[in-house]
């Protein structure tokens, strides 16, 4: 088994090094922040998506109990014009 050469960390390997980290870095932390910023964008889409499913369900409660009152008013109707001709 050959034994590797050890290589020296010089002051010029290590400054590059520690530029390298800190491009990395950078870029990471303009990449998070990009996240950021849509991860606010999907929040707002979905409380708009809340609002709008709220309106739809006063929507529908409001349609149900109309076409609730209007079946309960013909049977009514119907019961009073059997008994009137009784």
């Amino acid at each position: 088994m050959a034994v590797m050469a050890r290589e020296a960390w010089t002051d010029e390997r290590l400054d590059d090094l520690t530029k390298r980290v800190d491009t990395g870095f950078k870029e990471v932390k303009g990449e998070i922040k990009e996240v950021k910023g849509e991860v606010k964008e999907v929040k707002g889409e979905i409380r708009d998506l809340r609002i709008e499913i709220s309106g739809m369900q006063r929507t529908m409660i409001i349609g149900f109990v109309t076409l609730f009152a209007s079946i309960f008013a013909s049977v009514i109707g119907a019961v009073l014009g059997v008994l009137a001709l009784a």
